[in-house]
């Protein structure tokens, strides 16, 4: 789907669609063409309209730096990763493509992160976010940070949640069952958090070489009222960057102390079963013992060899757990 954005006396006029490709061949040039999995008729109606070319999806996933950062003529085609689906919970990263020229950006991509439909809402109420191609690049991408923040926000509040539950956990005596689900949750959470600020680096370390890139290319690409964005974006940008490696090791460390929890849950297991195949060692020797077929045995005629043989095996038993209980080991 194609949406163009223009600015007529103040206000913004989107067209989507067929009336979109109906004003760029009437040589309406918009601030701002939105394409989302792009049609091969709407690709052609941009790339005439324009004169310039449209990279494909296989082209927007190549990862080399000179296939995602490069100027053709006075364009600049500029590539990466970005977050999203973090509202259905389905999250991954799409990468999506920003051809910027001197009077118009073209937006590629194939997904919606809520940051471009945040930034939509905003321009219809601001249409001073649409006043020029590189001001709309420049404000995209300061949604995106925002976003980003948010997210970065989120994901620290559940990562405290799931360190009080751990720590919380492994201190109080509830039962085993009861145990093992908040250490699965606390395991699940982790994963979800390690996914997300994955991700969010990703985005991250994409906009920082964009930015750094438009930083080299300002004098011709960006108009001088925007410049300062691009110093205030590079400052976010860096901050998210170290909050995000902070998080990162935030949730290593969790997880090496909830592994370390379940380590001792289990080796606790492992005790109460050696302490109790030590105990029963003795008895069963006595048992053995007793239980020979041989035909001479000297306590086979005993009155008392029964009731012997069984307060022998008890007195085995206990007296072996006493002497663990007494080292505390048990």
């Amino acid at each position: 789907m194609m949406t163009t954005w223009t600015v007529q006396d103040g206000r913004p006029v989107l067209r989507e669609g067929p009336e979109g490709i109906a004003a760029l061949a009437s040589g309406c040039r918009p601030v701002w063409v939105d394409l989302v999995g792009p049609t091969p008729e709407e690709e052609r109606a941009v790339q005439g309209a324009l004169r310039l070319e449209i990279p494909t999806r296989e082209e927007m996933q190549e990862i080399e730096s000179s296939s995602r950062l490069y100027r053709e003529g006075e364009a600049l085609f500029l590539t990466a990763p970005f977050l999203h689906g973090m509202e259905t919970g389905e999250y991954g990263s799409t990468a999506i493509t920003f051809v910027l020229t001197a009077e118009t950006l073209v937006t590629v991509r194939h997904a919606t992160p809520k940051a471009f439909s945040v930034f939509m809402a905003r321009a219809q109420r601001h249409p001073g976010l649409l006043a020029s191609a590189d001001a709309v690049m420049l404000h995209l991408f300061e949604q995106v940070v925002d976003r980003l923040a948010d997210i970065l926000e989120r994901i620290a509040a559940d990562m405290d949640r799931a360190s009080r539950l751990a720590f919380g956990t492994a201190r109080a005596q509830v039962k085993a069952s009861r145990k093992d689900a908040d250490l699965k949750e606390v395991l699940i959470t982790l994963g979800q958090v390690g996914e997300v600020t994955t991700r969010a680096s990703e985005t991250l370390l994409g906009l920082s070489r964009i930015l750094t890139f438009v930083g080299a290319e300002k004098a011709t690409a960006v108009r001088r009222e925007n410049q300062g964005l691009i110093k205030t974006l590079v400052r976010d940008v860096r901050s998210l960057v170290e909050h995000a490696n902070f998080l990162n090791s935030k949730a290593n460390f969790l997880l090496d102390a909830v592994l370390g929890i379940i380590n001792v849950e289990q080796n606790e297991i492992i005790k109460t079963f050696t302490v109790a195949a030590v105990a029963l060692m003795p008895p069963t020797l006595i048992a053995s013992i007793y239980g020979m077929n041989f035909q001479v045995m000297p306590e086979l005629r005993w009155e008392i060899g029964y009731p012997l043989a069984l307060l022998l095996m008890v007195i085995s038993a206990v007296v072996p757990i006493y002497y663990f209980r007494r080292k505390g080991w048990l």
